[in-house]
């Protein structure tokens, strides 16, 4: 039976996609960052998934992952992702080094651990990126520069791989119903807090659109599981595409975002973000 490594599995779609694919019969191995994390998901007891401890950001960590994982491997599904929000003249540059740090560096150090592994097995790379790593939206500026990097980095991978037979796929999802999207009203109020207060009036109305449109967007997010459905199809299909959209209206948007003239499109995102045409 075919093994998996899943980063970030301690919640949303990390977790729903162990859940799912030790449903179908994968041997799963899921990354959480704290032993805490593992022994919380009491549901996942007796299934397939077995818990490691791992914070991609973690030399140590990384490093002695090579020492846990099973001889076999067949997949690795880099999920592991924060969001740092916030207008980028204000935006602390430790937290946007951070921002870099698991989204897009410690993805490529599992990476490089397990592709030995994957190389014998033939295996598959899923990058879990997002619909920002197409489209870059106000107020988000450092999450989107990490998806866009993420994807950059993966289409590089995929090609210098490819003499090897290893798949490299990006799955796109949108907003999803998980801790992100939850907490989004809490975390804005403390990413404000936190600016400077030349920074709170600079930005006031920025900050306003902000909290009108993020309800917008927790009633747009889907569940979990679409996403995992998804990262599953990633893995098993016979011939696997570059890239997957999770959903029909994401692939929409992502589309229509590409096709518009640059000038059309700052107004439509603007205007979706809540930034004010004049101050």
């Amino acid at each position: 039976m075919s093994t998996v490594l899943v980063t970030g599995a301690s919640r949303g779609i990390g977790r729903a996609t162990a859940i799912r694919l030790a449903s179908k019969g994968w041997d799963v191995i899921a990354g959480v960052r704290r032993l805490e994390d593992a022994e919380a998901s009491a549901e996942d007891r007796g299934s397939r998934i077995t818990h490691v401890v791992l914070d991609v950001t973690d030399e140590s960590q990384v490093r002695a992952l090579d020492g846990k994982l099973p001889p076999e491997l067949d997949a690795v599904v880099n999920n592991a992702g924060i969001v740092v929000g916030g207008p980028v003249e204000a935006m602390p540059l430790d937290q946007l080094r951070r921002q870099l740090e698991v989204n897009l560096v410690g993805q490529v150090a599992v990476t490089q651990v397990v592709l030995p592994r994957l190389r014998r097995s033939k295996g598959r790379i899923v990058f879990v990126s997002s619909l920002s790593g197409r489209v870059s939206t106000p107020m988000t500026g450092a999450y989107g520069a990490s998806k866009f990097a993420l994807e950059a980095m993966a289409d590089a991978l995929r090609l210098e791989l490819r003499p090897w037979g290893i798949p490299v796929v990006l799955v796109e999802p949108a907003q999803t119903d998980t801790d992100m999207w939850r907490t989004a009203v809490d975390v804005l109020e403390e990413t404000v807090s936190a600016l400077s207060r030349e920074h709170r009036e600079l930005y006031a109305k920025h900050i306003e659109g902000q909290r009108k449109t993020i309800p917008r967007s927790q009633k747009m997010a889907t569940p979990a599981e679409g996403a995992a459905a998804t990262i599953e199809l990633a893995l098993t299909a016979k011939r696997p595409r570059a890239r997957y959209v999770v959903g029909a209206l994401p692939r929409i948007q992502g589309i229509a975002a590409q096709l518009m003239p640059t000038r059309m499109r700052d107004a439509v995102l603007a205007s979706a973000g809540g930034v004010p045409r004049r101050i």
